[in-house]
């Protein structure tokens, strides 16, 4: 009994000679599979891939050295820096603001130019009218087309007005599209920040890279600095009005003065003190208001973060994908075991 319940060994002899019989099959189906899926792929537009990497500095306290290095070890370094830290945003939601509507709007304004020089315009027109699509894409678009009558409503050209609160349909299906083109990542021990933009032109690859790389320092810049630039500004609004009452304070005192230079009766004394004290304290509230700004100056630019790029946008010489022969050989493995458990399969029964 305990010998018919224990598995028979698999006898790779017996299934290698049964696939031989059948090898024409192989000789016909996996050939194939191979050059029609090479086809295939050939009308798959090619892209390519630029990446860029930065460290931005955080605006945390500094952890003790056993504790910061025995939480970096743990990957924990980027929660301990929030703790300490007073920012709202925090270096792992970057790849969401990168992702956002808002920040991608600003990217459609940037002007590109193609590799061989034939297109330079915004990213969003060479996105909506420079793409190649893929084969089934345009086979679904022809399929449409057969039954609708009339073009899309929103199929526009040449300057186009983006309003990111009300999106048309074909921008939407844009704005969808860049958010699969760029992807932004961050090391959580290290808190550096890669950000990678595929596209079908290397030299719009970079240059959108290279965009997308300093809005996002621009955003983090503004963010950090928003407080103290406002109060920077403030005082400096302060210290202008009070710089013209103390001009003006000057001019009074002045006049006066050269008015009554040979006079000594008391009231023009009395005057001439009252103004030479006003023109003092315009000038003491001038000092003030200059010393506020500049204190308020030296604070912005010591909340202004310092990024530190790691690796910097190129031009990249080959092609990412997709990878035909990749593709096609895999398919063609495929092919293989779909083949080989049929004949299996079918010898059985």
């Amino acid at each position: 009994m305990e010998e018919n319940t224990k598995k028979k060994p698999i006898d790779f002899t017996a299934i290698t000679r049964k696939l031989l019989q059948h090898k024409k099959k192989f000789f016909i189906v996996l050939p194939a599979t191979l050059i029609i899926t090479y086809v295939l792929t050939l009308f798959v537009p090619r892209y390519y891939s630029c990446g860029v990497s930065l460290a931005p500095e955080t605006s945390t306290s500094s952890l003790s050295g056993s504790l910061g290095s025995l939480a970096s070890s743990f990957g924990l370094g980027g929660s301990l820096a929030k703790m300490n830290s007073e920012d709202a945003i925090f270096a792992e939601i970057y790849p969401d603001v990168i992702g956002s509507y808002d920040f991608i709007a600003q990217l459609m304004t940037v002007e590109v130019e193609t590799m061989d020089g034939k297109v330079k315009t915004n990213y969003y027109t060479y996105l909506r009218d420079h793409q190649k699509d893929a084969w089934w894409n345009i086979l679904l678009d022809k399929t449409k087309r057969l039954f609708t009558s009339a073009p899309p409503a929103d199929n526009y050209s040449g300057e186009e007005k983006i309003d990111v609160f009300n999106l048309t349909k074909l921008q939407n299906e844009i704005f969808m599209g860049v958010r699969g083109k760029i992807e932004c990542s961050v090391d959580k021990k290290t808190n550096i920040v890669s950000i990678v933009v595929k596209d079908q032109d290397p030299l719009v690859c970079a240059t959108m890279a290279k965009a997308t790389c300093e809005n996002l320092q621009k955003f983090i810049i503004d963010y950090r600095t928003n407080k103290t630039r406002i109060d920077y500004e403030y005082y400096k609004k302060l210290c202008e009005e009070s710089k013209v009452q103390y001009d003006e304070a000057c001019k009074a005192y002045a006049a006066v003065a050269d008015a009554n230079q040979n006079v000594i009766l008391a009231s023009y004394k009395t005057k001439l003190e009252s103004l030479e004290n006003e023109m003092q304290l315009k000038y003491n509230a001038y000092m003030a208001m200059n010393t506020q700004m500049q204190a308020a100056a030296a604070k912005l630019q010591e909340a202004t973060p310092a990024f530190t790029m790691i690796e910097t946008a190129s031009v990249p010489v080959k092609p990412a994908g997709p990878k035909r022969m990749f593709i096609s050989i895999g398919m063609m493995m495929l092919a293989f075991f779909i083949l080989s458990a049929r004949v299996l399969l079918k010898g059985e029964q």
